[in-house]
């Protein structure tokens, strides 16, 4: 029998760690192991009980949960994913997070299935944004992050080249197939998305999604959005190429 994944809860409100635990521990397979109610003390936890994934809240009083992130991600005896529970209302700590390491990020107003999945989909080693979220990073690296004006759609956005922009070395060492799966990757398509855009499968997605980190030396999906509109390798809004 495998063990079990392991959890560390955090978040100021008491209220909020017991719902998370009462949702995770009804699952069989997930173990809440500890909670926190600010970063300093996540940091604590975190390196007492090495869980494998952390829920971390943002805003907390003392320590933050993006410094706390931070200093989680760094530190070479620890092997947890963070998985960040975030609000639109603060898309400036959306993206600091993004920077100082976490592995997945999930809306509080998400299903108690969601919150299920993402925990295990960081468990395995992968990394997880929402829809939504990834539409405020494109937003956000294309300079469209303005207050009421709506992030591109994802089914009518394409990726296309910044020719200003000098691009990374890195990235030419990537085959033509690769750079497809890269642009696509960036636009925060799935594999199983991916696969039926560049009539693939899903198998061999994977591998073409594993060498693109490799050869680009970045941990997972959500540093390779990242990467991709900081390099300005790929903007949104120009049409869908059928």
């Amino acid at each position: 029998m495998s063990e079990p994944i392991r959890v560390l809860l955090v978040d100021d409100q008491a209220l909020v760690r017991a719902g998370f635990r009462i949702i995770l521990e009804s699952e069989p397979g997930i173990a809440v192991v500890g909670e926190a109610a600010d970063g300093a003390a996540a940091i604590r936890q975190a390196s007492i009980l090495q869980p494998d994934v952390i829920c971390m809240d943002v805003q907390m009083p003392g320590l933050d949960g993006l410094a706390a992130t931070r200093a989680i991600v760094a530190d070479p005896t620890s092997r947890a994913a963070v998985l960040v529970l975030t609000t639109f209302d603060r898309e400036d700590y959306l993206f600091a997070a993004l920077q100082h390491g976490a592995s997945g990020f999930l809306l509080k107003n998400s299903s108690p299935e969601a919150l299920v999945e993402a925990v295990q989909v960081l468990a395995r080693g992968d990394a997880l944004l929402s829809p939504e979220i990834t539409q405020q990073v494109i937003a956000r690296f294309a300079g469209d992050a303005q207050p009421g004006r709506p992030a591109t759609d994802r089914a009518d956005a394409a990726p296309t080249p910044r020719a200003s922009a000098p691009e990374p070395a890195a990235v030419g060492s990537l085959t033509d197939r690769e750079r497809e799966v890269f642009e696509l990757i960036a636009l925060g398509l799935a594999n199983s998305e991916i696969a039926g855009r560049l009539y693939l499968g899903e198998a061999t997605v994977k591998t073409h999604v594993s060498k693109v980190l490799q050869k680009l030396a970045l941990r997972d999906r959500i540093q390779a959005v990242v990467y991709a509109y900081e390099h300005g390798i790929v903007v949104p809004g120009a049409p869908q190429q059928r």
